[in-house]
């Protein structure tokens, strides 16, 4: 038989069996499949890369981390790190000849060093408490870390002791503290973090700093390796203070500390230039309202700071020094996406990659992060619409991905495509940035119920990202609008000052003209409109249906209902009013009532569902439980869910990611007049 015709015969049978077998929709148990890069950090010569790559353990519910490493010229990867699904944080020597990590070690987390070349591990600490922020000293020998260092715990009065052989009940905690408990944290110990040095070949941990106050910042080393640059806050009365910060030097000899920097706003990310002559950091300006981290350098044998982005009104997210000391790398978020630029210091300003992003696989939160090599070359986690993040390399002027973690998904699946658009809001004209998602199989002919699905925050921006729920929401057959309206970041500080105590306010005309100008596009049913959102989501979610009727259902997730009792019970209320409210709670309740969504209440028809961890510190359960029971007073149809041991961040365990989106579309589907 000839070949052509031989071909022929394999092409149609290979069509016939892709037409046999098409894509599905996207389903919850998929997640469990799907991997995603982080921390994707280059060698100092360029040659290899080591990345975080991120995973869901079905069996334990849990996220999964290893350490993989990629040959940067013919992308070929291979396992680096496996610690059990629990490593994280690689960075590469000055050498590179050693990469430094960390991962558990007898169910506690520990620093690591391997020898790349011999794959030789060495387990360097045997700490109480995890380390973080890990930094080698210029000459390989040290690392530096932060690690929480315990306190006596408070105590008051002489306590009754028990007999012998007695069983009493636990002694009561005693909190002093403003800042007694943290989302994620729960009810603080004693104690603050402090900044450590150890050898990296092990060895007994040296304790650097000891002020009580919080070492969470990462070091920066001298070039000479005796003193450490940080950012802290050493205000007294830091708890009320808590954005503030400055930069401190630490003589590693004596332990004598002083401040460089002297003003008021946070100043953060200290670095020291290649030469040991520069630092550069990333500082604020003082100010309630949202305001972005500006980059400055100053010499350091005469520190006078000054800015290199005045008239970037950008926040940058980290800064490197260039190889040669004659540049800084900066990554920022512009109009949602992600980016990084070289910065000359005269102040000269390059893009050089964007789509930085892809990490926040539950919802479509801008993102992204980036390493760099003596050459210039830049490791960075790539974004797609479709996938989670991967490995990138921008190298000779060209950026591409390493690697392709879900293709084995993607040849199966059908995901639900992402369009980007842009409207005018019906308040002001203002341009509002948005995306619709839409259903696998989508038919323009048809009509589809919508939902609108809102962000948190309110200062932060969605991206034209992956994200897990909208794609579950999509496969359900809706069409799904998100957007950035007035508030977000990443366009401007003229946009986020549109909301600065005004909370919620006309954002509110931004999200209804969203959904105005997907309904023109003509496969919207109008009858059957859903919203929801988390945290500043659920916030709005709520004000738009004391607001209007439009919608059939809502679900507002972990959302505040009442600023008042928010103020006082919420881990950041005590210094978060003052975005949001010029008097204390007290002062002016009436303010307080009046940008609150229970002020709205009477108006409600809507049913809403309202759901929240119950270990939520941030937007406490008891907010949820306020609007929970106004509505059933009321006679409206409402449901409380509870996320058992859930934080803030509901969706950090697999399987709640999951529930969350479950519970979504079935409080939906009660109301949704057309079948799925």
């Amino acid at each position: 038989m000839p070949k052509l015709i031989v071909l022929i015969l394999v092409t149609v049978c290979f069509s016939s069996l892709l037409q046999a077998n098409p894509k599905r929709p996207f389903k919850d148990m998929d997640l469990f499949n799907l991997e995603y890069s982080a921390d994707v950090q280059i060698a100092p010569d360029g040659k290899q890369i080591v990345y975080v790559r991120r995973g869901f353990d079905v069996m334990t519910d849990r996220s999964r981390s290893s350490l993989w490493m990629i040959d940067s010229k013919t992308g070929k990867q291979e396992p680096f790190v496996s610690a059990e699904g629990t490593a994280r944080s690689p960075r590469w020597s000055p050498d590179g000849s050693k990469v430094a990590y960390i991962a558990q070690y007898q169910d506690k987390s520990q620093l690591h060093v391997k020898w790349v070349a011999s794959g030789n591990t060495i387990n360097v600490t045997h700490l109480t408490e995890s380390p973080g922020n890990i930094v080698w000293s210029p000459d390989g020998e040290l690392i530096a870390f932060n690690q929480f260092v315990a306190d006596a715990p408070v105590s008051i009065g002489t306590l009754p002791k028990a007999p012998a052989g007695a069983s009493w009940s636990e002694e009561a905690a005693i909190i002093d503290k403003l800042l007694y408990r943290s989302d994620s944290g729960g009810f603080a110990k004693p104690g603050v973090s402090q900044i450590f040095v150890v050898s990296a070949s092990g060895g007994s941990p040296r304790q650097i700093t000891s002020e009580p106050y919080p070492h969470n910042s990462a070091v920066s080393w001298a070039k000479d390796g005796r003193s450490l640059y940080y950012s802290a806050n050493y205000d007294a009365d830091w708890q009320r203070n808590v954005q503030n910060s400055e930069i401190y030097q630490i003589n590693l000899e004596n332990g004598e500390s002083k401040a460089l920097t002297n003003r008021q706003g946070p100043a953060s990310r200290p670095m020291i230039s290649p030469d040991g002559k520069q630092i550069l950091f990333l500082r604020q300006e003082a100010d309630p309202r949202y305001r972005v981290n500006k980059l400055f350098v100053s010499a350091l044998d005469r520190f006078e700071p000054h800015s290199l982005t005045p008239d970037l009104d950008l926040g940058i997210m980290d800064a490197k020094w260039a190889a040669d000391g004659k540049s800084i790398f900066v990554s920022y978020v512009e109009k949602s996406v992600t980016k990084v630029a070289e910065v000359d210091l005269k102040g000269k300003f390059r893009e050089k990659i964007q789509g930085l992003g892809g990490t926040a696989i539950g919802r479509p939160y801008s993102s992204g992060s980036f390493s760099l090599a003596n050459n210039d070359s830049i490791g960075y986690t790539y974004g797609d619409t479709e996938k989670p993040a991967e490995a990138g390399l921008f190298s000779g002027g060209k950026a591409r991905a390493l690697t392709n973690l879900n293709q084995h998904l993607l040849d199966t699946v059908e995901m639900g495509r992402v369009e980007e658009i842009w409207y005018e809001s019906s308040f002001d004209g203002l341009p509002v940035q948005g995306w619709i998602v839409k259903p696998p199989g989508f038919d323009a002919s048809k009509k589809y119920p919508l939902i609108l699905e809102i962000h948190g925050g309110p200062y932060t921006s969605y991206a034209g990202d992956f994200s897990v729920e909208l794609q579950l929401y999509a496969a359900a057959g809706y069409v799904v609008l998100y957007t950035n309206p007035r508030g977000s970041t990443s366009y401007g500080t003229p946009f986020t000052d549109k909301i600065y105590k005004a909370y919620p306010g006309n954002d509110y005309d931004d999200l209804m003209s969203g959904v105005d100008t997907v309904i023109s596009k003509g496969y919207i049913d109008e009858d059957q409109l859903f919203v929801t959102g988390g945290s500043g989501g659920g916030v709005l979610t709520t004000w738009i249906v004391g607001k209007n009727q439009r919608f059939t259902a809502g679900v507002a997730a972990k959302p505040v209902i009442n600023w008042y009792s928010h103020t006082l019970t919420a881990d950041i209320g005590s210094f978060f009013w003052k975005i949001n409210f010029e008097k204390l709670p007290w002062e002016a309740p009436m303010e307080y009532h009046r940008l609150s969504p229970i002020s709205l209440i009477g108006n409600v028809k809507t049913p809403v569902m309202l759901l929240t961890g119950e270990r939520d510190y941030r937007t406490p359960m008891s907010e949820s439980e306020q609007y929970y029971q106004a509505l059933k007073i009321q006679g409206v149809d409402t449901m409380l869910v509870r996320i058992p041991e859930a934080s803030h961040s509901i969706t950090r365990r697999p399987a709640n990611l999951l529930r969350k989106a479950a519970y979504v579309l079935g409080w939906f589907e009660r109301y949704r007049t057309v079948a799925p």
